[in-house]
């Protein structure tokens, strides 16, 4: 499988593959009125996705696959919320173990 890196940041995977940054997939985003501390987020047109290939998997934010109404299976995200991810001493992110959709 060939990914693709749509992110601003490069993505690390546990075993070490790394994927820079070729694009960026952007969505705009609006809310609704605030009511008892809520709001829900409305997404917008997703920008900047190269067109679907066979054999390629396009890396974006958890946002833009909650975003994509067009239902693309190419999209994954780095699994950030996984037990397995590996954060250095501040707490950042170094790498993730797998991808998600």
């Amino acid at each position: 499988m060939t990914y693709l890196n749509y992110t601003p940041h490069t993505i690390n995977l546990n075993d070490g593959r790394s994927f820079p940054s070729v694009g960026l997939a952007r969505v705009s985003s609006s809310f609704s009125p605030i009511v008892d501390d809520v709001c829900g987020v409305l997404y917008g047109v997703v920008t900047g996705l190269p067109d679907p290939q066979d054999g390629v998997k396009i890396i974006v934010s958890a946002m833009i696959i909650n975003a994509n109404a067009d239902d693309r299976d190419d999209l994954v995200a780095p699994a950030t919320g996984h037990p397995d991810t590996i954060r250095n001493d501040k707490g950042h992110i170094v790498s993730v173990p797998c991808f998600v959709r």
